[in-house]
């Protein structure tokens, strides 16, 4: 017997159009008793497994198959699974339970025969060439893949094409039956491929038939009719392979038109059911209006009160209340679900109230706010209309690309890559940094500057607390995500001359990634924090909790406030349309005073009846007696409601005692500025948002201004943002390794010589580490000179970054 030569493989032909291949090592088809023949020495009992494999029609594939690992090893025997698109192999069956040795993926690849045994598959950079023991054993595995490969097309056209908005409910059972159909569209398509193969080895048979009958020579009849027997053999298998699925096909269609008859009839007495019960509560909500409307008034301890509203309509009072009970207030105790009745106080017994000195929970407070600090902090000053800017800055910004995103065609090239090198492109992303997105922070900072005028602690709480419930009306409808800083990157927003503040960020720690931000205002306060953003992908949704706490500084009282921002969810990350929520609580602390705001964030949830998005919150003293009352929503409003009363009411519906707090009218402290015009189409952008990136003179070389990925990606050009986005990241990527190379070289000199010298590490520009004193952490405060090194235009220091 010759011995084997190692050739490339040939090209013959692909179901899926002919591919030509590249030479790449492969072995000569030999004669089948050859091939059975050295198959059987590499390892026994691989044609029996495939036998016991299933039929190539079902949904997944099992077998021995012979695998092409380099020159020195030839093909090796691995066993091989195909399974929802996917073809994977191992070195062994046991191994299929921990480590898998490579997967490729069918929907973009090419599948080749060379020859009678051998089997080539390719998608993108990687190849697999694999050998069957035989020629039928070959085309089970050559059918299995074809329908795989079509399966797999499908699923991701349909995965791509399927861009519709979903609420943030589940939908079990619409989910069942458009995956039933899914399935059974898939059954059909299976039919239709297998028709086709049928068509196609029906042809090749009749062709060696017409063959045959032209033949003379006996020997050529031997090897023909060799020949039309394995074409025959082909084309059972391929019949099998479709009765199969049809026999599949009918029984699921038979089942599930059961199950669907079952569920309709379910969901018709189910909207039955629901019409009646509807209809119920709603005499049951008449009758008790008109009950509540004729009850007598308890007046028998409070004879001068008013038995009446404006309409006429009289409201039940408590024993205990006074003759000011009508204009109050009713506030549940934060221990359990708020629920607030509210009665709006008329302005002689506000002006009475004011004057009177009211006992209670009010902590003897030295005056209430009056008529003019209600119009001061209210829509008309505050949120209602905008400052008269020095300087004309812009308006708008390009319109945002209609860039179809398709993630299948991005996460499919991720597939084997580190993750860390993975380019993310600019379709997710915003045209700004996240040290912008921190400096918008500051879109309500009058509020601090109105914060900084009060006299009385209590009050200057309120509005701290509405500014920290500020900073998150500008994410409700912005899901894009901003850019990550490089390090040593920074960010200066200089508005002196206009509202009073300057703000500087600087990122100062990139693994993990760190921001430190200061704001110095001439209006009488300052304001800094380090935000580290933690981030858990759990499936449906990514939860973003930022890390550090926020610090303002108020110069005259020397109040000094800390508190912590909540968790964001992003919902529907993988199907359906991106929303935010935000959940959690809020404790800022007056380190001076030790008083307390407790904010509570409520969660979204679509079986509550409660206000989307709401906000609550408490103003404590140091002895814990609660002061105000604040309410609202943390994209719309934040009021204050001064607290005159507290009794211990009924138990809540976890068994414990509410708190029910009188309260006087409330007042407006925060409402959200309206979006500019056209903002949809600018990444809801707000007003002070598209400002952060307009071009300025004499910021440092490392402002986020400068970044080129992020100023192509506003002008609309996302293929060449893409682009610098790569090569800035790997530029990043060489100074980090650069950096570690030096430390390392620091370290062997120090082992090897006492006296080595000791390796820094990077150290930022702007700001520097120290203990703060009231929460006792260490983080990164601002330490001066950038402000000076502007006005001398002196940028030398900066690194090259961009």
């Amino acid at each position: 017997m010759k011995a084997q030569l190692i050739a490339a493989p040939k090209s013959r032909y692909s179901l899926w159009g002919s591919v030509p291949v590249t030479a790449v090592p492969g072995l000569s088809c030999t004669p089948r008793r050859a091939v059975e023949r050295r198959m059987s020495e590499q390892g026994k009992g691989s044609a029996s497994a495939s036998a016991a494999a299933p039929a190539p029609g079902s949904d997944t594939y099992k077998g021995w198959l012979f695998k092409w690992t380099n020159y020195l090893k030839g093909y090796q025997r691995r066993w091989f699974v195909l399974s929802n698109g996917l073809l994977s192999y191992y070195r062994t069956q046991a191994e299929m339970a921990h480590t898998c040795r490579g997967t490729i993926n069918l929907a973009t690849a090419h599948i080749d025969t060379e020859d009678a045994c051998n089997i080539v598959l390719s998608s993108g950079g990687r190849t697999y060439h694999l050998k069957a023991s035989t020629e039928v054993e070959r085309q089970r595995w050559v059918t299995a893949l074809e329908l795989a490969k079509a399966k797999a097309i499908r699923m991701m056209n349909d995965q791509s094409d399927d861009s519709g908005d979903e609420e943030p409910t589940s939908r079990s059972d619409r989910s069942e039956i458009q995956g039933t159909l899914k399935i059974l569209v898939s059954k059909l398509d299976d039919l239709s491929t297998c028709n086709d193969l049928i068509a196609k080895h029906g042809a090749a048979l009749q062709r060696s038939l017409s063959e045959l009958e032209g033949l003379r020579v006996p020997v050529e009849g031997g090897e023909k009719i060799k020949a039309v027997n394995e074409r025959a053999t082909l084309f059972r298998i391929t019949s099998n392979a479709m009765i199969n699925a049809c026999r599949d096909f009918l029984d699921l269609a038979e089942t599930h038109s059961r199950r669907w008859q079952r569920a309709l009839q379910y969901e018709r007495e189910q909207r039955t059911h629901l019409e009646e019960t509807i209809e119920q509560l709603a005499k049951q909500h008449n009758s008790l209006e008109r009950a509540w409307r004729e009850a007598p008034t308890l007046a028998s301890s409070a004879p001068s009160a008013p038995t009446a509203n404006k309409e006429g309509s009289e409201r039940p009072l408590k024993e205990e209340a006074s003759d000011e009970d009508e204009d109050t207030e009713y506030f549940d105790a934060m221990e359990d679900s708020p629920a607030f009745i509210t009665v709006t106080a008329t302005e002689n017994t506000q002006h009475r109230r004011s004057q009177s000195n009211l006992s209670g929970a009010s902590g003897g407070q030295p005056s209430d706010w009056n008529q003019d600090d209600h119009v001061s902090v209210g829509c008309n000053d505050v949120s209602g209309k905008e400052p008269q800017l020095r300087r004309q800055r812009r308006t708008h910004i390009p319109e945002k690309p209609n860039y179809s995103l398709n993630l299948w065609s991005i996460m499919k090239n991720c597939i084997g890559k580190e993750l860390s090198k993975i380019p993310m492109p600019v379709n997710f992303n915003e045209p700004l940094s996240m040290l912008q997105r921190l400096t918008e922070d500051l879109e309500y900072h009058e509020l601090l500057d109105k914060a900084a005028r009060c006299d009385s602690s209590m009050e200057q709480m309120c509005l701290v607390a509405a500014f920290s419930v500020s900073s998150y009306s500008t994410t409700v409808y912005r899901t894009a995500k901003p850019f990550n800083p490089l390090l040593g990157e920074t960010y200066e927003l200089d508005r002196w001359e206009e509202f009073g503040y300057r703000s500087l960020c600087e990122q100062v720690s990139h693994h993990p990634p760190a921001a430190a931000h200061h704001v110095i205002s001439q209006r009488g306060w300052t304001l800094w924090q380090e935000i580290t953003i933690a981030s858990k992908f759990r499936g449906k949704y990514l939860s973003i909790m930022p890390l550090g706490a926020i610090h303002l500084q108020f110069h005259s009282s020397g109040n000094h406030y800390v508190w912590r921002k909540v968790t964001s969810t992003v919902h529907n990350i993988i199907v359906g349309k991106l929303w935010i929520d935000q959940s959690g609580d809020i404790e800022i602390v007056n380190h001076r005073s030790k008083e307390t705001c407790h904010l509570k964030f409520s969660p979204y949830s679509y079986f509550s009846r409660e206000l989307p998005r709401k906000v609550t919150g408490v103003v404590a003293d140091s002895g814990s007696q609660a002061h105000y009352i604040l309410s609202g929503t943390w994209d719309d409003k934040i009021e204050s409601a001064k607290i005159v009363q507290s009794s211990r009411g009924g138990s809540g519906s976890e068994g414990k005692q509410k708190t029910v707090y009188q309260t006087l009218s409330p007042k407006l402290l925060w409402k959200k500025y309206p979006l500019p015009e056209n903002a949809e189409n600018m990444y809801y952008f707000s007003v002070l948002a598209l400002t952060l990136n307009e071009s300025e003179d004499g910021v440092a070389l490392t402002d986020s201004r400068l970044r080129p990925d992020q100023r192509l990606m506003e002008e609309g050009r996302w293929d060449e943002a893409n682009s610098e986005k790569q090569r800035l990241e790997e530029k990043q990527r060489a100074v980090r390794r650069r950096r570690e190379a030096e430390a390392s070289d620091a370290l062997d000199e120090e082992c090897d010589n006492d006296s080595g010298r000791e390796y820094e590490g990077y150290q930022p520009l702007w700001f520097h580490q120290r203990r703060n004193s009231f929460t006792g952490e260490t983080n990164f405060v601002y330490k001066g000179g950038y402000w000076e090194a502007k006005e001398r235009r002196d940028w030398s220091m900066c690194p090259d970054i961009f």
